[in-house]
């Protein structure tokens, strides 16, 4: 997903394949519940309040002991790692790859329109965008790993190999919408963090940034990343979470959304996201950005 490049101490392919990969692995230990949490809160869609708060979560182990409890949030997990891995190693280290493209062969259109300095973090946020638009390749794994958190109702005792025989392109239901919302939220993730660097920290060759200015740069990111997508992804997420036969599109469910629940519902689940999968994506992000050229010096 990333192109060689010779010599130790530059962002070949491997290294960033083995930053990104890992980056991948550790968040799955630590965050899966947490994205659990955050999908089960969207896709509820009545009135959310501190009585009803732990039956959205919990669902039917509301009143288990709390082992139980913490383990139904662990539904799917199979998927999620295949998803999440080759979803953390192709954003994080496809991302560097298109922008070695742009940089190769647009830098003169970017610097022209942009000036140098903007024009580098515009090829860093569009790289990013391009990025995000690829990732619908992985949607099949992302839906699975939806369906398995919030209906796994929809599985009916079926394996992963029988699912893909039987639905076939089905799994990628609310590709569109998954583009639209990859689209701007990976051109946020990657410009924010690029203008955090240049113009807060002072940094201009980013692969030189510390570990703190990692991680301040990727917090900057997360937040514009979040914020961006959070209409789109609250959409893309109920599209997928329904039955494998239903057929109700996008449109329809803007038009149930506004009308049951208002415009604001759009957002919903905006803030424990930022406040609780935003850390997600900053503690992935920043330990991709710092171990890709740690690896890069060994292979």
């Amino acid at each position: 997903m990333s192109p060689p490049a010779s010599g130790k101490g530059k962002e070949s392919g491997t290294a960033r394949i083995l930053g990104s990969g890992t980056s991948g692995v550790a968040e799955l230990l630590i965050f899966h519940p947490v994205d659990t949490i955050a999908k089960r809160l969207m896709s509820n869609k009545g009135k959310v309040s501190l009585s009803s708060l732990s039956t959205i979560i919990f669902r039917e182990h509301a009143t288990a002991p709390i082992g139980s409890k913490m383990l139904s949030l662990f539904p799917g997990l199979g998927y999620a790692a295949g998803y999440k891995i080759s979803q953390r190693i192709y954003k994080f280290g496809g991302q560097p790859w298109f922008n070695d493209i742009l940089n190769r062969h647009f830098k003169s259109n970017f610097t022209n329109t942009f000036g140098e300095r903007k024009g580098k973090m515009m090829m860093q946020a569009t790289a990013g965008s391009l990025t995000g638009i690829g990732e619908v390749a992985l949607l099949p794994l992302d839906v699975l790993k939806i369906k398995r958190q919030v209906n796994p109702e929809a599985f009916r005792g079926r394996g992963v190999l029988r699912i893909f025989k039987d639905e076939g392109l089905a799994l990628y239901r609310g590709w569109g919408w998954t583009m639209a919302r990859n689209a701007p939220g990976s051109f946020a993730l990657f410009g924010a963090s690029a203008v955090t660097k240049e113009y807060v920290l002072g940094i201009s060759d980013y692969s030189k940034a510390t570990w703190t200015q990692n991680f301040i740069a990727s917090i900057s990111g997360a937040v514009a990343s979040i914020t961006v997508a959070a209409p789109l992804d609250t959409i893309k997420t109920r599209i997928q979470n329904a039955n494998f036969e239903s057929k109700t599109s996008g449109v329809t469910v803007i038009k149930d959304l506004l009308r049951d629940e208002g415009a604001t519902a759009l957002f919903k689940g905006l803030t424990p996201k930022i406040l609780v999968v935003g850390p997600k994506l900053v503690f992935s992000y920043t330990i991709a950005q710092s171990l890709i050229p740690w690896f890069a010096n060994y292979v």
